[in-house]
């Protein structure tokens, strides 16, 4: 049987002890600068997990890392720790919430560990209103009607207004689609409101009811940076051997780099942007992603049949919804509830082939698992990033869930060590 073993680099963890690891995951490793070492923790605040083999459009990993039904990887923290202890103690603070940007998007205001982990987490996007596209006023100013068909500019604004009130819709696209009725239904629900299949006028006026988020805008103008131009990019093999020579799971171009940081698929970025070059001190129209939940997460449920993760606070209210891609057909997540055990940023994976020869793939946005590892008390299970964003809820795992990169990043700034984990 072919074994995956992912091994953490830059770590929020907790616990200390590694194990044998059964589905998803296997022995605990630990790493510094991707480097594998022992199977023993080295840090108080390191621990072991589990994770699933992922698809990758990009790396044709699915149907390669997918060949065993007892694939299995696990995790040990190393690098940078993030005090997970500090951070679950201080995490009760909700004072710092700013779900309105104003010229700054992803910076959350206040001095709390959950919005200095969040901000951490998180790129900072500076943007402006001025020189906007017709086509970007007309989402700013797109209204729903009832008995009117939902057009692009209306899509887009109600995509912009479900993930600020936290109500996840994946990469914004424009389009009325699974994943956008999902999180409107999701909105419904934490909102007391019936749950309809197609928009009304009561679930307009409750995601139109503030009126100062309303009225920030959906797209606006962005110069780009060097940093932004200059991201390291590679070409992704497809075999877990040609990976694991690779310095990273770097991105393949800018454009794949700037649809993740704005959260926006990357033909609905070049259709705004027709004439762009992509090029450092040009200024194109991107998205605003607003500002993340920051209310410190205890429970979250992830539920097969609407391919949906929601997470509730410590009075259970639901606090956010994340579209997500829970198991398959094939290889089934578990039941049951669990906990989280270890949470990790920037994790390696490895592949074991059948031969016992193990090959480690780089930490990068298109590592088999994105970004982002937060392991279960369930061996060989956990929740973690894609390395394919605009297909969640359109592809399949083996077993764990699977968010969007930036939804990831998101969940692992505030969800709470030991954080309770329910599959329906």
């Amino acid at each position: 049987m072919s074994q995956l073993l992912k091994v953490g680099s830059l770590a929020i963890a907790m616990g200390t002890a590694s194990a044998l690891l059964v589905g998803c995951s296997s022995n605990a490793n630990s790493t510094e600068n991707s480097a594998q070492t022992t199977n023993e923790s080295k840090s108080s605040n390191s621990g072991m997990t589990d994770t699933t083999t992922d698809n990758n459009n990009n790396a044709g990993t699915e149907a390669e890392m997918s060949t065993s039904s007892n694939q299995s990887t696990s995790n040990q923290t190393s690098g940078q720790n993030m005090d997970a202890d500090t951070m679950d103690s201080t995490m009760t603070d909700s004072n710092d919430i700013s779900p309105v940007t104003n010229g700054v998007s992803q910076q959350i205001e206040g001095n709390s560990k959950a919005a200095n982990s969040l901000n951490k987490l998180l790129t900072k996007i500076e943007y402006s209103t001025e020189n906007l596209s017709e086509t970007a006023k007309k989402v700013n100013e797109a209204t729903w009607k009832a008995d009117t068909k939902i057009d692009r500019n209306v899509a887009t604004k109600l995509q912009a207004l479900l993930n600020w009130n936290h109500s996840g819709v994946g990469a914004v696209d424009g389009y009325w689609g699974k994943n956008t009725r999902k999180a409107m239904q999701a909105f419904q629900k934490a909102q007391g409101l019936p749950v309809t299949e197609a928009v009304n006028e009561e679930t307009w006026q409750a995601l139109t009811k503030n009126s100062t988020l309303t009225s920030q805008p959906v797209l606006v103008s962005y110069q780009l940076t060097d940093a932004d131009v200059n991201v390291k990019t590679t070409q992704i093999p497809a075999s877990a051997e040609a990976k694991a020579k690779l310095d990273g799971m770097y991105y393949e171009s800018v454009l794949e780099a700037l649809g993740e940081k704005f959260h926006i698929s990357r033909d609905y970025l070049k259709s705004l942007n027709p004439n762009a070059s992509f090029k450092s001190g040009e200024t194109i129209i991107v998205y605003n992603p607003g500002n993340p939940n920051t209310t410190p997460v205890r429970r979250v449920v992830a539920d097969k049949d609407t391919q949906t993760l929601y997470a509730y606070d410590d009075s259970d209210n639901l606090v956010a919804s994340y579209p997500t891609t829970v198991g398959s057909t094939a290889t089934p997540s578990p039941t049951g509830t669990h906990k989280v055990k270890v949470k990790i940023h920037e994790p390696n994976y490895t592949y074991t082939s059948d031969d016992d020869e193990k090959s480690i793939i780089p930490p990068g946005p298109n590592n088999p698992v994105g970004v982002v590892w937060i392991g279960l008390s369930k061996p060989s299970y956990g929740i973690h990033g894609s390395p394919d964003p605009e297909r969640i809820s359109r592809q399949a795992s083996a077993g764990c869930v699977r968010l969007t990169n930036w939804d990831a990043l998101s969940l692992l700034g505030v969800i709470k060590n030991d954080a309770t984990v329910e599959f329906k």
